[in-house]
Order: structure tokens, then sequence, then C-alpha cells
């Protein structure tokens, strides 16, 4: 690689705006060399804001001289432009997921294995400053024997039913980032799922063959349990935690809160708010993870791997199975 190594964007959407903006402006070691996106008007909009050619397609960006593509499309078209982007030699940087489809995750994995080239899969949350302590203290011991992992993961509204119907559900789409973190914060590998769901939120998205709310149970090899309570709608902000516990004691990490002013009176005690939206939550996670795509680009690792990007897809099919059958799955029912 190149001492400054360039990059291409495809897709800004709301995601791959995000990232066009960061690595343009925030990150160092790392350039944007031009966008694409099939709507055109959004990405001339975001290429003259960057200052940054557009792409009149992704075949032009491929036969380019970028040294990496970053995927923001839609979930439907990553596995195609991953192939394309692995048979082109370029290093590549894929929001999740990887497909909705397990069979596609491996035609993915099995170009970007033949070409050699490196690949890192978005799940942004590893980079968390609070996340990634709680698993630095597992990984350190500080914990002890890890008995129990508890995530909480709930949205302050649901999305549109548009979206819904294209997502492939709340167990692919949203309890995705936390089948990862069950991964991650463990460091073991998962044996068993069992999931119920419910739709509590809105009916639209039962009628749209979705679930809105949900806790899953699952083993993993070490003994581990982890529970992940899920809510399309929690409306006091979006909640993210995570509280590992083990022989010696538990590591916790909470929301973080737009300021610290408390005000305590007779009737009691107010505190500033959580996040309402993820961008406002995770836009530090999001500089940490292109910081770990800079690094991986000269060492040829990357922190998150295409195997991480497809273990987390086997969970969802668990969780989707379980629910469907009302029973445990062993995940090597599905992969």
């Amino acid at each position: 690689m190149p001492d400054n190594p360039t990059i291409a964007v495809l897709g800004t959407g709301r995601i791959g705006k995000m990232h066009a903006e960061l690595v343009a402006r925030q990150v160092p070691g790392l350039d944007v060399s031009a966008v694409f996106d099939v709507y055109t008007e959004g990405a001339e909009a975001v290429g003259a804001d960057l200052g940054v050619p557009v792409a009149a397609n992704a075949e032009e960006i491929m036969a380019s001289d970028c040294d990496a593509v970053a995927i923001c499309t839609s979930t439907d078209t990553h596995v195609d432009l991953v192939v394309a982007a692995a048979e082109a030699g370029k290093a590549i940087f894929l929001e999740k997921p990887v497909s909705l489809d397990l069979a596609e995750v491996d035609r993915a994995l099995a170009a970007v294995d033949a070409a050699g080239v490196p690949m890192q899969v978005g799940f942004n949350r590893r980079f968390d400053a609070a996340h990634a302590s709680v698993k630095q203290a597992v990984a350190n011991g500080e914990c002890g024997d890890l008995h129990m992992l508890r995530i909480t993961s709930r949205d302050p509204a649901p999305p549109p039913i548009e979206y819904i119907n294209v997502s492939g559900g709340m167990f692919r789409d949203m309890t995705i980032h936390d089948f990862d973190m069950a991964r991650f914060v463990t460091g073991s590998e998962v044996t068993e799922v069992f999931a119920k769901a419910a739709v509590r939120v809105d009916p639209a998205i039962g009628e749209a063959g979705d679930v809105d709310t949900a806790v899953i149970m699952m083993t993993h090899e070490n003994g581990c349990i982890t529970t992940i309570d899920n809510t399309r709608q929690a409306v006091y902000g979006y909640d993210q935690r995570v509280e590992a516990f083990g022989s010696k004691g538990m590591a916790v990490s909470e929301n973080p809160r737009s300021h610290t002013t408390e005000i305590h009176t007779a009737a009691g005690t107010n505190q500033a708010t959580i996040p309402y939206f993820f961008l406002e939550r995770y836009i530090p996670s999001y500089l940490a993870e292109w910081s770990g795509f800079v690094e991986g680009l000269s060492t040829g690792v990357m922190p998150v791997t295409g195997i991480d990007g497809r273990a987390p897809l086997v969970l969802g099919l668990a969780a989707m199975k379980s629910v469907e059958e009302n029973r445990p799955v062993a995940v090597n029912e599905i992969a």
C-alpha cells in the first residue's frame, strides 16, 4: 500500500455519506478518491461537498487506481460488489451485513480469499470505548471466569415499514450487532440459541412479517450464558448497554449522557437524556473503526474479518428458526 492510500465510497445514503465525510475530514492516512451512488443527485451532493469526483457507475470505480473501496450500498448489492472489488485487487471496507443469505456470504468470502485482499466488516460497536473496555476487562481476567453476559440494545423508534420490508428482519438487521458483540466480548463462539419474540410496538411490523421485541439466550463454548434484549422502541432514547459478570466481579458499559449536570431538588434528581440517534452515540467508534482499517491496510490484517461478518448471520438465522419452532437451536444446525 502507498503511504497515503485512497478509497472510493460506493453508496452515499445516510451511512455512506457519513463514512465519506469522516474519511475525508477526520481520518489521517486515507483519502477519498471518488464516490458513487445509483441515486445520482445524492452522490453529486456528497462529491461537491468533499471536492471529489463522482463516478458514473461501480465499474468505473473498480477500474480506477484507488487502493480500496467502501461498500455502503443496499445489502442486496453487497456480495456482487465485494466479488468485483476482490477481482480488481481492492482492499474492502464493507458495511454490515455481508448478506442476508449464508450461501451468498460464503461466495463473497471465497472471492476475498481467492484474491488475497484484506476486508473489514463494519461492526463499529466493537470500537466504542466503553464496550471495548468491557471486552478488555474480560480478556484481562478482571471479571474472573465469565459466567454471564447481558446485552441491552433498544432503538428509540422503529424504522419505516418500507425499511422493515427489505431489512431481512429484526435478527438479521438490528440484533446482528448484538450477536457480534457477544462473540467479541466473550471471546467464545456460540453453540446454542433460544429466542422468544413478539410484536409489542407496532402491529404493522407484524403484518410485514417481522417482530419488534425479542429476548435471546445463547450458550457459548466456554460455558458463558449471554442474554440479549431488543426492542424497536425505547421512548427515552438509544439504549445500548453491556454487562459482563464473572467469578471475580463485573464490567459494565453504560449509556453516555449529553452532559454531566445533575439537578437535585426536593422533588428528586434530574439528569440529561441519553442519545436519541445512533450517530449521536457512535461517531467516535466509527472514527476508531476507520483507524483500524488504515492500520489493517499497512499490516494486511483487519480487526473485523469476513468470518466475523459471517458468524452473526448464522446466529440470526438460528434465532429466527428458534422463534419459528419454539425451541433451542444448535448453531451447527445452521452453519
